[in-house]
């Protein structure tokens, strides 16, 4: 009905790799990439996209083809979530933990660095949160989505 020149297993063996690369490579990239995207980050996860099309194909144009890479790569996403909400070693792993970037009004300016986010987003963070200043906050954790969320000391 269909033709094809690659063996069909090849398609999901391609497709899996591929996801599994470049979850590791989003991973790797940090919070911020995920949860704040900016033109340039879009731009990337174009690119990312087209670059990697030949790779899960191998160059194949079969209706066949394209059908069991997208099935392979949604069985892949469900696998990874069922994993993830009943493991919490393979949810720490793939969505990471928050980080703490401010303790009892001290900004960790190494927290900061770490994860590539300005004191500009941080603060602006707080005054979501509707605090006007540093010393009001009680603790600030960069969430494994991206967010900051801002917990603010008791009056």
């Amino acid at each position: 009905m269909f033709s094809t020149d690659t063996n069909l297993w090849e398609f999901a063996a391609r497709a899996a790799i591929v996801y599994f690369a470049i979850m590791v490579l989003v991973r790797l990239s940090g919070k911020r990439t995920v949860g704040e995207f900016t033109p340039f980050d879009l731009v990337v996860v174009i690119l990312i996209g087209e670059s990697t099309q030949g790779a899960l194909t191998g160059g194949d144009e079969s209706v066949v083809g394209a059908l069991i890479v997208a099935a392979t790569l949604i069985a892949l996403n469900y696998a990874v979530a069922f994993a993830t909400t009943r493991s919490k070693l393979a949810d720490r792993i793939v969505e990471g933990e928050a980080v703490v970037l401010v303790r009892d009004g001290h900004v960790l300016t190494d927290a900061l660095r770490r994860n590539n986010i300005p004191e500009s987003d941080l603060d602006e963070a707080i005054r979501a949160e509707g605090l006007s200043e540093r010393s009001e906050v009680r603790r600030a954790f960069l969430e494994t989505n991206g967010t900051i969320s801002v917990i603010a000391k008791k009056t």
